[in-house]
């Protein structure tokens, strides 16, 4: 139960990041401001997805290591 609790909170966060950097784009980009904070946001917000998909498969698949 807590386990599938956790996984849920980790992909509303991963969620949250990505949609919160991909506004951030583009309104940064229609006023001419430097972009750098809204493409680290979306890059750490990417490789959290791929953590987290990895994660899953392997749970999922039972090669965890954790029986």
């Amino acid at each position: 139960m807590g386990l599938v609790v956790l996984i849920i909170i980790y992909w509303i966060a991963v969620a949250v990041m990505f949609f919160v950097g991909l506004v951030m784009l583009i309104v940064k980009s229609s006023n001419n401001l430097p972009l750098k904070p809204a493409l680290t946001l979306l890059i750490i917000s990417v490789i959290m997805l791929v953590i987290g998909a990895g994660a899953c498969a392997i749970m999922l698949s039972g090669l965890g290591g954790m029986h």
